[in-house]
């Protein structure tokens, strides 16, 4: 991710692209009620919830291609996109390291990623700027990480496709963890950067 200015070429809020981020943010309790299911002693809902988010990582390559596409780029879709990423990063978090899939200090070093991020953009919005456009690095890691939680799902199981799962989700978690904290430090920087050039001194 690195700081970028996208311009705003549409101040509509139903178009197309926030309408399909609004769909994923729907989906998140979904999807999370669906992976818990067996937790709370309901029926395996795993192919249901393998579903939701697979329609999700649909979802996040379209929104923003139909946005460039359509010249669709909004304020809103610039908040939309990257919440709906957060929330279903941190859903399937939550419910695979409660169902002891994910262990919790892969968890915890995800987490910490997004509070450093937090942390970052408050500094930004302190200044007077606007969260950046996610750029490919940060996408590639989501996507590693979408692809990751179905797979480690689908390896909660017996069998040759189990088993293949879990090696196929495993190397896709190790890849977007990397990607992630390695687009975050590199953000981190950059916003350092911009703020002590303009703000010289700013903490």
């Amino acid at each position: 991710m690195e700081v970028q200015e996208t311009r705003i070429q549409t101040d509509r809020v139903l178009t197309i692209p926030n309408i399909l981020s609004m769909a994923r943010l729907v989906g998140v309790p979904v999807f999370l009620w669906l992976v818990l299911s067996p937790v709370f002693d309901g029926p395996d809902l795993d192919g249901w919830a393998l579903l939701v988010l697979a329609a999700s990582g649909v979802s996040d390559y379209l929104d923003g291609k139909l946005a460039r596409r359509w010249n669709q780029i909004s304020a809103l879709g610039r908040i939309l996109d990257p919440a709906a990423d957060r929330l279903y990063i941190l859903s399937t978090l939550v419910g695979l390291t409660w169902r002891e899939i994910l262990p919790w200090w892969l968890t915890a070093l995800l987490v910490a990623r997004e509070l450093m991020l937090l942390v970052t953009v408050w500094r930004l919005d302190r200044h007077g700027y606007a969260p950046p456009q996610v750029n490919f690095l940060g996408k590639a890691a989501t996507f590693n990480l979408m692809y990751a939680f179905p797979l480690l799902l689908l390896s909660d199981g017996s069998g040759w496709l189990a088993s293949l799962a879990a090696i196929f989700g495993w190397a896709f978690a190790g890849w977007g963890t990397g990607l992630y904290w390695w687009a975050g430090i590199l953000y981190v920087v950059q916003v350092r950067r911009l703020l002590t050039t303009d703000h010289p001194t700013a903490d």
